[in-house]
């Protein structure tokens, strides 16, 4: 970290997500390690989808490999282009991929810009009927005009869009209209349709001259409308994660192949054209991509993912539809203790003491002993061992002046503080994961 300007604001929020165990919300890119070799790469991609292109791409790594910190690493190089950025966990009960209405719907839920934290829905609405009321007065539109000149914009704008989901207009028309008439209620109960969600009153879906709910079919059209508001509203593209999509090969066969049929009909439309301004991303494990249980179960699912994985890893292509996560090594993870300890003491009283008690040996020495706590599995310890080395470590470090964690520190891992995977992995007696003591000298 030396030599590199830290706020005090972005060290804190990084250290406390560490010290709770979870993928920090932001300055991820202070913690990235060996996603140098990526960057040009997704750079040129993103680069790519500002210009009006749409990229759609899968990230493959087991457990612990990094697969959600390296997806909000890049969705965080996407947010200073502007982007927007939405991160959805598919599950079998509340987000099946199958239902692309309930994936939009999360989608919009989770949006979120430089500027406003979930949902940002609402603001992106009202910045892109500001820009065309801006775009009609800058043409010469006279004040009385205004209310007809934008509705024209509206019908232009959204044509491409109104061939395939007609109903993303009228909604937008009937939010203004309901704003204009100062009926908040029923302004608000249209912008939650138009977000997908269901149940909304019958007599706000008059007012805006919709019906029902938004089905799967629909849900692919209102993703082309958010897109073209997002671009209109001044945003770069709209930058969007599902997580864990292995979680599919656990569900009912019906539903796992209507989802993995789902996402290849995604793909496609991706690839089509349809989503100008989009990148997609997904994520799961090599089973998933590799498994019959997964992509293998529908071939021309499986075709448009294959990628090529039987080289060395240092040549893997970044390019590819599929990137694969080596995980860590421990010595990717003692690097990547030394890089949190140096962003640590830079907001320490004690940034010597903090260094010389907790030096590289001794960040070796912890990681070997998380790792061993874990059964020896190196790539599911970064979560634990950065949640023990920040909060049993060097908080005590920089609060107790006489502590030394190599004469006061044995490490305990408790059976109640590992995830699921964590604990199937935990060096324990027979079904128990309850205390692991190990001594880290």
């Amino acid at each position: 970290m030396s030599g590199r300007q830290v706020s005090a604001a972005r060290r804190r929020e990084v250290i406390d997500a560490l010290r709770r165990g979870a993928v920090p919300a932001s300055g991820l890119d202070l913690l990235a390690t060996g996603l140098g070799r990526f960057e040009a790469a997704l750079d040129a991609e993103l680069d790519s989808v500002v210009s009006g292109a749409a990229v759609f791409k899968a990230i493959r790594g087991e457990y612990g490999s990094g697969k959600t910190f390296f997806s909000r690493w890049l969705g965080e190089r996407a947010r200073r282009r502007n982007f927007a950025v939405a991160e959805i966990q598919i599950s079998e009960t509340e987000t099946p991929l199958h239902k692309l209405e309930t994936v939009y719907r999360r989608l919009t839920e989770r949006l979120t810009t430089t500027s406003f934290p979930p949902s940002a829905l609402r603001p992106v609405v009202d910045s892109w009927f500001y820009a065309l009321e801006e775009d009609a007065l800058a043409s010469g539109t006279q004040e009385e005009e205004l209310p007809a000149a934008v509705e024209l914009l509206l019908t232009r704008r959204l044509a491409e869009v109104s061939r395939h989901a007609p109903s993303f207009a009228t909604a937008l028309r009937g939010y203004r209209a309901a704003l204009s008439a100062g009926d908040e209620p029923t302004a608000s109960a249209i912008l939650s349709w138009l977000g997908g969600q269901p149940h909304v009153a019958a007599a706000a879906r008059r007012a805006a001259g919709v019906r029902g709910d938004l089905d799967h079919f629909g849900a692919l059209g209102f993703l082309q409308g958010l897109l073209t508001v997002l671009r209109d509203s001044g945003h770069a593209g709209l930058f969007v994660v599902l997580d864990e999509v292995e979680t599919l090969q656990r569900v009912r066969s019906d539903a796992r192949d209507k989802a993995l049929n789902a996402l290849r009909q995604l793909i496609d439309e991706v690839h089509s054209g349809r989503f100008p301004g989009l990148y997609l991303v997904i994520t799961g494990t090599p089973a998933f991509f590799d498994g019959t249980q997964g992509v293998q179960r529908l071939t021309p699912l499986a075709q448009r993912l294959a990628t090529d994985f039987t080289t060395d890893p240092r040549f893997d292509n970044p390019r590819a539809v599929q990137l694969r996560l080596p995980g860590f090594t421990l010595d990717s993870l003692t690097a990547l203790g030394g890089t949190i300890r140096d962003l640590y003491t830079t907001g320490a009283d004690s940034p010597d003491r903090i260094r010389k008690l907790a030096d590289d040996e001794y960040v070796a020495d912890l990681a070997r002993a998380v790792s061993g706590a874990l059964g020896g599995k190196v790539g599911i310890a970064p979560r634990l061992f950065l949640k023990k080395l920040v909060g049993d470590v060097l908080d005590r470090i920089d609060q107790f002046d006489d502590f030394d964690p190599r004469k006061h520190y044995r490490l305990t891992v408790s059976g109640n503080e590992l995830t699921d995977t964590e604990r199937n992995f935990a060096a324990a007696p027979a079904t128990s994961a309850d205390d692991i003591d190990l001594d880290v000298k």
